[in-house]
């Protein structure tokens, strides 16, 4: 039997872990740890529950980098003994082992170096996420409910709570718009890159004809805003109304009218929510997304006043940025990445990663050439 040599794969290993480090800065990430704990330890802190959780997530966040560090340095070294051992009793099935823990290892660290590429102002927060239908009729209202399913799904997948707060039913199939929050650190900056146009091609399945139709959903993403940066919306600059919550079809699913909708004024930004129980609950979320919208809003504006003083910097991501294809042929690619995969419905049942990693390398490539 030949002899296993993991060598070269484990030394790059290493030296992407070393750069990962490097980045995270282990001696900063230990005196950020520390200082959490000594606020977490405070006896009143509890007394304003949302700066408690915000505290104890970035406590456990940080907790867990460090500890994941440990963990991949412990297992290369024990990967390093197992391929010996495999080499000097000549095990077949020792060597698949250390093949099989070599592709794990490998996920793992490509997993940390994108997380160490979050390194934006907001990527750390939470995220709302829209999805709006656009042209294509009842195949556009279908593909954006499509859309909706393959975000949950991809947050069941990696243990992130959701909460929806609002849908908006379309008359024949699927929805209109949907707004739903994903409370994980990080999720911000790894949903961000999904934000954009999304294309189906497909034969339509509300088409007497079977013809190929094509059909369009907008997806946006905005970092949920903490109860520390509030922004200030004076009273007049906006117009609560409420109504019953509504089902698909139109049908009523209350007897009170519990559902808020919030208009901005001054930029006409509208939210909506319906999902909580009470009147009071759905007007605190839904003033909770539109101050994230806000920021949003005042983020972008500050970004365009760089890119004014920078320069004309083509680094546009363009209205199209992703194409599911079911027929003639099934592909699902990126068109700004050009990562691409042949199993659309893997990827409509959440199997998102390979793209967000993709957007993610391709977004701090683009931001380094600006």
């Amino acid at each position: 039997m030949a002899e296993l040599d993991l060598s070269q794969e484990i030394r790059d290993l290493r030296t992407t872990l070393t750069n990962i480090k490097q980045v995270v800065d282990l001696a900063r990430l230990q005196v950020e740890i520390d200082a959490l704990k000594v606020q977490v330890a405070d006896p009143n802190l509890w007394d304003h529950p949302a700066r408690a959780q915000s505290l104890t997530s970035q406590l456990s966040h940080k907790e867990a980098m460090l500890e994941r560090l440990a963990s991949i340095d412990s297992r290369l070294d024990d990967l390093e003994v197992l391929v010996e051992m495999a080499n000097a009793e000549g095990d077949s099935g020792v060597q698949a082992e250390a093949k099989n823990e070599l592709a794990q290892l490998r996920d793992l660290v490509s997993a940390l170096e994108i997380q160490t590429l979050l390194n934006g102002e907001y990527d750390s927060r939470s995220a709302v996420v829209t999805i709006r239908s656009g042209a294509g009729g009842d195949d556009a209202t279908d593909f954006a409910e499509m859309l909706m399913r393959m975000y949950l799904r991809y947050a069941e997948h990696h243990k992130y709570p959701v909460a929806v707060l609002d849908i908006s039913y379309a008359e024949g199939a699927g929805i209109k718009s949907a707004t739903f929050e994903v409370d994980a650190p990080y999720a911000f900056g790894n949903l961000s890159v999904e934000a954009g146009t999304h294309r189906l091609v497909r034969m339509s399945p509300f088409n007497s004809a079977g013809k190929r139709q094509t059909s369009f959903a907008a997806v946006e993403v905005v970092p949920l805003v903490e109860q520390t940066e509030v922004i200030d919306i004076p009273d007049a600059d906006i117009r609560i109304d409420v109504f019953r919550s509504s089902g698909p079809g139109g049908q009523s699913v209350n007897t009170t009218d519990s559902a808020v909708r919030i208009t901005h004024l001054p930029t006409g930004t509208v939210v909506s929510c319906q999902n909580e129980k009470s009147q009071i609950q759905n007007k605190a979320a839904a003033m909770r997304v539109l101050q994230s919208r806000l920021l949003e809003v005042r983020r972008r504006e500050e970004d365009a006043k760089k890119k004014q003083i920078a320069g004309d910097v083509k680094a546009s991501w363009g209205e199209q940025m992703r194409s599911y294809v079911l027929a003639p042929y099934q592909m699902v690619k990126d068109l700004r990445t050009e990562y691409e995969v042949n199993n659309p419905s893997a990827v409509f049942d959440g199997d998102l990663d390979g793209f967000i990693n993709a957007g993610i390398r391709w977004r701090k490539q683009s931001q380094t050439q600006a």
